[in-house]
């Protein structure tokens, strides 16, 4: 068990709480969480790029001269692809980038980017986040108290409506729920700031 220190929001320490090995403590798998990352980013493209081809491109129904006696080279129509403003040849059209990964991979993959981000010192867990009402100071001042400088992920056991739209206008600072953490997030931020409700509730889905 790696023993680490409970916050508050205003950056005093609180407690103590023990994160499960076989979560926080396991020997990072850089290729499973590249795989897992590649898959994710996969994922998320629209795939809605579309070229038209020569049969698309408007025009060109006429031969442009006769096949033979001109001394230019043959040519059937002004729409294809060696002509300005003919078609697109062998051109992008709309289609799914998804693919799928085992479940078992991307369990380990998410394990692996825990770990990582707990042995670079990454992890701040904190005891709750109560604001009073929604302000982006409110979150801004709990960064600084906590020491996230660059960017930061905070995750919440639930939906917390003061806690996302205080955070929404920082640049660099997302807010996630446990049931929707990816491992491209965890590796992309600087702080992995989790409420010890959430950790709890990682620990019980991934052990």
């Amino acid at each position: 068990m790696s023993k680490v220190s409970v916050y508050d929001i205003k950056g005093n320490v609180v407690a103590d709480t023990e994160l499960n090995d076989e979560i926080w403590g396991v020997e990072p798998n850089v290729p499973v969480m590249h795989a897992v990352v590649v898959n994710y980013l996969a994922n998320q493209r629209q795939g809605t790029q579309s070229t038209l081809t020569r049969t698309e491109v408007s025009g060109g129904g006429k031969k442009p001269w006769r096949q033979k006696g001109t001394g230019h080279a043959r040519q059937g129509s002004t729409r294809s692809p060696q002509w300005v403003h003919g078609g697109i040849a062998l051109g992008p059209k709309p289609r799914s980038y998804r693919f799928t990964i085992n479940k078992k991979v991307r369990r380990l993959a998410m394990k692996s980017a825990l770990s990582a981000k707990l042995a670079e010192n990454g992890v701040v867990v904190v005891n709750n986040l109560d604001f009073e009402s929604i302000k982006t100071k409110n979150v801004v001042d709990m960064l600084k108290a906590l020491g996230a400088d660059g960017k930061a992920l905070i995750v919440m056991p639930a939906v917390d409506e003061k806690v996302i739209k205080s955070a929404r206008n920082i640049p660099g600072v997302k807010t996630t729920l446990v049931n929707t953490l990816n491992v491209y997030d965890i590796l992309n931020c600087d702080k992995f700031i989790v409420v010890t409700d959430a950790v709890a509730k990682i620990e019980e889905v991934y052990c």
